[in-house]
């Protein structure tokens, strides 16, 4: 979003509180859609002590305000509203963020060198309206999954990341990877040419060959490209928890007997919903590693034998 009036409320309540009003901002289907919200550590010392933002392209009405603290229920904290500079705040949020560091990977935005060392596969991800830098602890334990996952043995030649914004994720698995055939999806068309920018500033191939990337817009995977391509060794999925719920049923269909799943951008104490849903589904957790307040998630789909396109089974599920 980029807005010559930009506005932010913000809150500060305990690190549950502020949880709490996260999981309501889900079910609150009534929400404006032009209000983006988030919750984070107020600092890295005080670990209990959160804040709720919410940015709006606007001045905040009433029902605005009435709406934020809602999320709260009937003990909402005192917040500030106040007019921010004009300027594109998310990139403004994304400014500076520190490089992530797992497994062969090293993300980096341009505030940052690259480390150009043996064995370790430099990302330049610029900050953007498209979100997929922003949050470190999910971002950072995606990466750590899919260099398990490929430790483990997985043999991925057809692979999709839904909701992938910049695209990092899907870059990552195709350097796992090389040859799979790759598809990215975002419900904003705004990623499109955020990820074929950074595609291209990162070497990776766009189009449709294996070790090639396509790109999409789609809501799910409702999308003729997703429904030709499916069904996928490795479905990558770093969103919110309700979607991921909603989503259990069409993912199902969407990955091969055998194939795997990458869940995060849920909470720690969302997890059980989660699982519940994909179990129902016909998944089984293979791993899970948990990042602060964030869990992500492998899961193996059920059924049928072992595809020829999948990797060998793993044993009991692993905490990292």
């Amino acid at each position: 979003m980029s807005a010559d009036e930009s506005w932010k409320i913000t809150a500060l309540a305990p690190r549950e509180v502020v949880q709490a009003a996260l999981i309501a901002h889900e079910d609150a289907f009534d929400w404006s859609p032009d209000i983006v919200i988030g919750g984070s550590e107020v600092a890295e010392d005080r670990p209990d002590d959160w804040q709720l933002e919410a940015w709006l392209p606007r001045k905040p009405k009433a029902a605005d305000r009435a709406a934020f603290a809602a999320l709260f229920g009937a003990d909402a904290p005192a917040f500030t509203v106040e007019k921010l500079p004009p300027t594109d705040w998310v990139t403004l949020s994304q400014h500076g963020v520190e490089p992530i560091r797992e497994g062969p990977f090293h993300v980096h935005t341009p505030d940052y060198p690259a480390l150009n060392a043996p064995g370790v596969r430099d990302f330049l991800v610029p900050a953007s309206r498209a979100f997929g830098t922003g949050q470190h602890a999910t971002t950072a334990g995606c990466l750590a999954m899919l260099t398990h996952i490929r430790a483990e043995g997985a043999v991925v030649r057809n692979l999709a990341d839904i909701g992938t914004g910049t695209g990092l994720l899907a870059f990552a698995a195709l350097h796992l990877w090389p040859r799979a055939l790759a598809t990215a999806s975002d419900i904003d068309p705004v990623c499109v040419p955020v990820v074929l920018e950074n595609a291209a500033a990162n070497g990776i191939a766009t189009g449709g060959g294996a070790g090639q990337l396509a790109m999409a817009v789609a809501e799910g995977m409702d999308h003729p490209l997703l429904a030709s391509r499916a069904p996928f060794d490795l479905l990558i999925a770093n969103i919110l928890a309700g979607p991921l719920v909603e989503l259990a049923p069409a993912f199902a269909d969407a990955v091969v007997a055998g194939g795997s799943l990458v869940l995060a951008g849920l909470l720690e104490t969302q997890e059980p919903a989660v699982r519940m849903a994909y179990r129902r589904a016909g998944f089984r957790l293979a791993a899970r590693v948990v990042r602060g307040d964030w869990s992500i998630l492998w899961l193996r789909r059920r059924g049928g034998g072992r595809s020829h396109n999948a990797g060998r089974q793993t044993g009991r599920p692993q905490r990292w």
